[in-house]
């Protein structure tokens, strides 16, 4: 459940950053550089290229798990991964016809080039590669799609070394990362707001991304240990669930918004994240309301057919009847 809540929150903010650019907001308007003055300087800051991390080091991990159930189940388990990245490939490649710069296609491909080879690697190879990687990525560029190779790798090691099985059993070890995590963001932000017109083309944006994306995780699995939990569980489990139909179904509903209310010439930035949460709303009502009667959204349906090859139950199991005798 940890997993499908981290998806949902990764998917409220990666919605956040892809709305501007896919209705074409303020496309009229003349270039500025983006300013703490006003909302798009403090999603730099707070938002952009944090939660696509986390995407990325989600789907490593999503991709190891399979690896490990194809296993169980005695199954070809990378010819399994295989049909899993190349039904994915087309699908990205659809939706860069309306959404240029959307992330599926470069999973599957970083995926079918990096993560499919990787499992022929043992675990502390996967582990040095991701170690290598992410820092010498953020050194010698801004980040951003060059982080995936990386984050794929971390994800897969954090699986292979059994961390995503203890995740819920000690509060220890995510409190020390997040105040690791912390302790790195702090001055990285100070310096990326200082100069937050280049966020996103700087070593201090790239580095900022990393950690916040890493505060934001550990917060929430230390939430998940808390009262907190229910709420979290209710209000993100289902949009995480269905991650592959919500990211999808987003991109034509923020069109249609975007047709309608014309943002090309810039309108007040509430106008825009109201549509944003409305999308979420609604998003997250029929996640939930879908996820009562079957498994799994439509496309992760669709989706984990092909990858097993093999007709998969579209409604849950009946619960089995008793009859007193």
């Amino acid at each position: 459940m940890a997993l499908d809540v981290l998806r949902g929150v990764a998917l409220c903010g990666i919605l956040l950053v892809n709305i501007g650019p896919v209705t074409g907001f303020g496309r009229e308007l003349p270039p500025s550089p983006a300013t703490l003055d006003d909302p798009s300087g403090w999603l730099q800051l707070l938002v952009q290229q944090r939660f696509f991390p986390l995407f990325s080091l989600l789907f490593g991990i999503g991709f190891s798990l399979m690896l490990e159930s194809a296993r169980r189940r005695g199954a070809p388990a990378r010819l399994v991964l295989l049909r899993r990245l190349l039904v994915l490939l087309p699908l990205g490649l659809l939706h860069q016809l309306v959404h240029p710069g959307e992330a599926l296609t470069p999973y599957a491909v970083v995926g079918l080039l990096v993560l499919l080879p990787s499992t022929w690697l043992p675990r502390w190879a996967v582990a040095v590669g991701a170690a290598v990687l992410l820092p010498v990525v953020v050194g010698l560029t801004s980040g951003g799609l060059l982080l995936v190779p990386g984050l794929f790798l971390l994800g897969s090691a954090l699986v292979r070394y059994g961390v995503v099985d203890r995740w819920g059993t000690s509060a220890r070890g995510p409190a020390v990362l997040l105040v690791l995590f912390a302790a790195v963001a702090a001055p990285a932000l100070v310096q990326q707001a200082g100069t937050v017109a280049q966020s996103g083309f700087s070593t201090s944006s790239a580095v900022a991304g990393l950690a916040l994306a890493g505060v934001y995780a550990t917060a929430v699995l230390l939430l998940l240990r808390t009262r907190a939990r229910r709420a979290l569980e209710v209000v993100f489990a289902p949009l995480g669930r269905m991650a592959l139909t919500n990211y999808l179904v987003a991109t034509p509903l923020v069109l249609l918004a975007g047709r309608a209310l014309d943002w090309r010439a810039g309108e007040p930035w509430a106008q825009l994240f109201a549509v944003a949460a409305g999308v979420l709303v609604l998003q997250w009502v029929v996640s939930t309301l879908w996820l009562r009667r079957y498994p799994q959204g439509p496309l992760e349906h669709l989706w984990r057919t092909a990858t097993w090859w093999q007709a998969q139950p579209l409604r849950r199991p009946a619960a089995p009847t008793t009859s007193a005798t």
